[in-house]
């Protein structure tokens, strides 16, 4: 029998969300002075901050700096309660959440889950490819680049090499560029004084992206901008094109070429992170919550959902707001507000986004931006779209500490084009070569290394 969660019953009205990413922590943080219990729930005890976490995965940053914890956050937030727990089912007729500490009731329930990655229904690419979403996955990466080399130390034969000094990222948004211009640094930069041995022209950065230009979403200025910044630092971007398949040694994509690399990076789409119980009408293409323009989930009175999650459909944005941390922080700080609004019997506002834009960084000194100040546009490339890059990513920072570690990290790779923290830690994910590629050096990869 599944028990009640231990949390204290105030008398208040509970305000149970799920999820502590951009949008959950903005509509916790916006229900500090409501007369509400706030319990906010998360599978980890930290926020994190997403858009760094190639900077991780490329040993630019430790993967603290970019965590901080809720209970930190919130230490002075008097009506909130944080719970370490998984979510595994809502009843919304019991008006009742399923966790992996006992059952939670509520009075209104958001959904600020997030987002997952989205392997398009591939298993075997979901099983040999890796993902990009969180902390583990970030360091994952690092451990597999960094132990690709030390392998490929004691390997002759050319194409076994090969496989382990080139990487394949699929998808071409602002996590694939941003990957494969920090590996095209790493590659020119650093990794030829780590492991003199090696010769790093015979590494090789591939970059798939489906549709004809890169950073959809942005303009075609900026486009074409990236994909000049990458063809210059090497990377070989290939567009229109799909990845059929990927047996861990492999890449088949679907105009018949041919790809040899032991590393795939899936960058290649996210959708809606769910659980069980939510009507399936209510759930859109992509796993996102169909919501009204105050965020509350299509056939519910007291459910709602926000940031990636939630898909609120209009005639500018067709199939919900770009799944981003703008939108998501926005949509977070105005339901706080309305959510007041509606225990207090007074009438909600309607969200309305305000675009500020987007970026990508192209590694050191280039970037592009397609920025909206004063409802007015403004692009720019190379190093000043940098330098505004930089800015916005630093102080948008959870805490002081992660502020000044991240500026500390910056400024030292800056100026030395190194770093101290290319380490091996923790588990590290290997893929198999296919059979037919034994190494046939005398050294080569033993049964240890296989999984």
């Amino acid at each position: 029998m599944v028990t009640e969660a231990k949390i204290a019953h105030t008398g208040k009205r509970r305000v149970v969300i799920i999820g502590g990413g951009f949008a959950g922590l903005q509509l916790a943080k916006s229900l500090r002075k409501a007369d509400v219990q706030v319990v906010l729930i998360d599978r980890t005890n930290y926020h994190t901050f997403q858009p760094l976490l190639y900077q991780v995965s490329t040993a630019g940053i430790e993967a603290t700096s970019i965590v901080y914890p809720f209970r930190k956050i919130f230490e002075a937030q008097q009506n909130l309660y944080f719970r370490l727990a998984e979510v595994q089912s809502v009843d919304t007729g019991q008006q009742i959440v399923e966790t992996s500490i006992g059952l939670l009731h509520y009075d209104v329930l958001v959904v600020a889950t997030g987002a997952e990655t989205n392997y398009h229904g591939n298993a075997q690419i979901q099983e040999k490819a890796l993902p990009m979403k969180d902390v583990e996955d970030a360091v994952a990466l690092r451990n597999t680049v960094l132990t690709n080399f030390e392998k490929a130390l004691q390997i002759e034969e050319e194409e076994q090499l090969n496989s382990l000094m080139d990487y394949v990222i699929v998808g071409g948004g602002p996590t694939g560029v941003e990957l494969a211009g920090a590996l095209s640094e790493l590659r020119k930069h650093v990794f030829p004084q780590d492991y003199k041995e090696l010769d790093f022209i015979k590494m090789d950065i591939h970059l798939i992206q489906s549709g004809p230009q890169l950073l959809k979403g942005m303009s075609e200025e900026a486009a074409r901008k990236a994909l000049q910044y990458l063809e210059d630092f090497g990377v070989k971007v290939w567009l229109n094109r799909r990845v059929k398949s990927y047996d861990g040694y492999t890449v088949t994509l679907d105009s018949g070429e041919t790809l040899i690399s032991r590393t795939v990076i899936w960058a290649a789409g996210v959708s809606g992170a769910l659980f069980k119980g939510l009507r399936p009408e209510s759930i859109l293409k992509g796993n996102r919550l169909q919501v009204d323009a105050y965020n509350r989930v299509t056939g519910y009175e007291n459910v709602f959902a926000i940031g990636d999650v939630a898909a609120m459909r209009s005639e500018a944005y067709p199939e919900g707001h770009p799944m981003m941390a703008q939108p998501a922080m926005q949509q977070g700080k105005l339901l706080g507000k309305n959510l007041a609004r509606l225990l207090a019997g007074k009438p909600m506002e309607p969200f309305a986004y305000d675009d500020k834009g987007a970026m990508a960084t192209i590694g050191r000194n280039h970037a592009v931006a397609d920025l909206k100040l004063l409802k007015k546009e403004f692009r720019t490339q190379g190093f000043l779209a940098w330098l505004i890059w930089t800015f916005i990513h630093l102080i948008s920072i959870v805490g002081f500490r992660n502020r000044f570690l991240v500026f500390l990290n910056w400024t030292w790779n800056y100026f030395s084009y190194n770093s101290s923290i290319r380490l091996i830690v923790g588990k590290k994910q290997e893929n198999v070569p296919v059979e037919a590629a034994t190494a046939k050096t005398e050294v080569g990869i033993g049964a240890q290394d296989r999984r």
